[in-house]
């Protein structure tokens, strides 16, 4: 699974107030272009029906009421959409009675609703009360049953319109340390029906069937290692990579002006939280829908003018693209063809060459890669080549990006397959090693998508090799349990840190640091 995570963004507080702590940003962020941050994808709401003497601060009350979900009754949260066999948009989300006594604190006793729309970005309806539980996340297993994920359980049914049953996951930490705890879930479907869930503080776990056991794969948090209070992660799969996108639960990220009208006029809610995404049949990112309120949670009271709702933004889902070189890009080589896949929407002669750029995303989102020389057409699409002398792809690229403009100044963007990379690579990953009178005992397990080599395994307490062997060749889900003789003598105990590091024809292919959780 090397290389699963593509980190595009991680959107950090903007402004000091009374729920927020300012950060300080990495210097160079500020030389990021357009098309460099994941919120520069946001598109201008579709026209919808202004408010007129509804609740809300003067900074929303000219919002759009038929967006998402909104009923003056009804105080909502969380959720996400998914499209059913009836061709409805689906949105599994949360709420309370706008005059409960707590106000917004009357979250941890919020129900679960089933709402319906025959348009993505709403109004939804509430058709059915699934039951109780707090931000809900849906997803729909291989065998076609939906299941809505809620803190501490789900509800599972045989279609998107129950009967629902509620059930919990099983976890199993494979003798590992939980990565701060195990709530505010998000699942991403990978390619065999498996899925990839990761928790609050960053674990990531895999359950071959989207159910249970959740193993846990994850040595450390894979948020990059910066300050912040991280909470409600969402991850979501394409056709090529992962995207994870976490919230600093202190910050307000998405402010000032993502919920934007075509006339220019903009939502301004105080706080847009718990982001979901939904997903066109390539997997691409088509609108993003949000939990959001107009006021700080503890000021928003029952029977006053302040509550929350779900809002529905469209985004641009961006180009898609292969790379037609066959042979592995290096700084050698002279020339870059990327294809561009014609579909609607998508003018080849509104393109402003000079603009784009490809390359690694460290690359392209400061301006920098590779400049477009020409275009030849293929067909329908379009073949776009790139200067490659000096390029600075790097070895382990997996999905360089196309950054540019249209001649519009519409943002163009996208990110290429290469033929040359495995995107179903297998994942060794080891359970918390034990000892027994100079014997080290662990199981390893293949989590990837495809069987693995025969693998060397070398075992390290505080850079001192402790035990070594090989792993055989495993299919996928397929485990072994190996029993090797320590080379030296360590002092170990239930928390000692274990290194465990996995080679091939001599070349270290992943490293895993494992800490024991008891």
């Amino acid at each position: 699974m090397k290389n699963i995570f593509c980190f595009l963004t991680l959107l950090f507080s903007l402004c000091a107030n009374a729920q927020i702590t300012e950060r300080t940003l990495p210097a160079e962020w500020k030389n990021l272009i357009d098309g460099g941050r994941f919120k520069d994808r946001f598109l201008p709401m579709p026209d919808g029906k202004s408010g007129e003497n509804v609740w809300g601060t003067d900074s929303v009350r000219l919002r759009y009421v038929d967006n998402g979900i909104e009923n003056p009754e009804l105080s909502f949260w969380g959720g996400n959409i998914l499209k059913g066999k009836d061709n409805k948009y689906h949105l599994f989300v949360c709420g309370w009675p706008e005059n409960s006594p707590k106000g917004h604190m009357t979250w941890p006793k919020s129900t679960v609703f089933h709402t319906t729309s025959d348009c993505l970005s709403g109004p939804y309806i509430i058709c059915d009360t699934i039951g109780k539980g707090h931000n809900p996340e849906a997803f729909i297993l291989k065998d076609g049953r939906p299941v809505v994920y809620v803190i501490d359980g789900y509800y599972i049914a045989d279609s998107l319109n129950g009967p629902w049953t509620y059930s919990h996951f099983t976890f199993d930490k494979r003798n590992r340390k939980i990565i701060e705890g195990l709530s505010n879930l998000t699942f991403a479907k990978r390619s065999d029906g498996s899925y990839l869930m990761v928790c609050r503080g960053g674990g990531v776990w895999i359950s071959e069937n989207g159910i249970s056991p959740y193993q846990q794969v994850s040595d450390r948090s894979v948020y990059p290692d910066v300050n912040g209070e991280f909470e409600d992660p969402v991850i979501w799969k394409d056709s090529l990579q992962y995207h994870l996108i976490v919230n600093d639960w202190l910050g307000k990220a998405y402010t000032p002006g993502i919920a934007a009208h075509k006339d220019g006029y903009k939502e301004n809610w105080f706080k847009y939280e718990r982001m979901k995404v939904f997903q066109d049949e390539y997997g691409r990112p088509i609108q993003a829908n949000f939990a959001v309120i107009d006021t700080i949670k503890w000021e928003d009271h029952p029977n006053d003018r302040h509550s929350s709702k779900n809002i529905c933004i469209p985004l641009n889902k961006g180009l898609r693209l292969s790379v037609l070189n066959e042979d592995t890009i290096t700084a050698q080589t002279k020339e870059i063809k990327v294809l561009v896949k014609a579909e609607e929407g998508v003018d080849f002669k509104d393109f402003d060459m000079k603009s784009l750029r490809f390359g690694s995303s460290s690359d392209v989102n400061y301006g920098k890669g590779c400049k477009a020389v020409k275009r030849i057409a293929l067909g329908k699409d379009l073949i776009i080549v790139f200067d490659g002398r000096n390029n600075t792809i790097r070895k382990d690229e997996f999905a360089p990006k196309l950054l540019g403009k249209t001649k519009k100044g519409d943002l163009l963007y996208g990110y290429a397959r290469l033929p040359y990379v495995n995107y179903h690579p297998a994942c060794l990953s080891a359970a918390y090693p034990m000892t027994y009178d100079k014997q080290l005992e662990l199981e390893v397990k293949n989590f990837g998508l495809s069987t693995s080599e025969e693998t060397d395994l070398t075992v390290l307490v505080n850079g001192v090799k402790l035990a070594e062997g090989q792993v055989k060749v495993l299919s996928p889900y397929e485990s072994v349990k190996l029993s090797l003789p320590c080379i030296n003598a360590a002092k170990i105990d239930n928390q000692t840190l274990f290194t465990i590091v996995y080679s091939q024809h001599g070349k270290e292919i992943r490293k895993e640091t494992i800490q024991n959780f008891d």
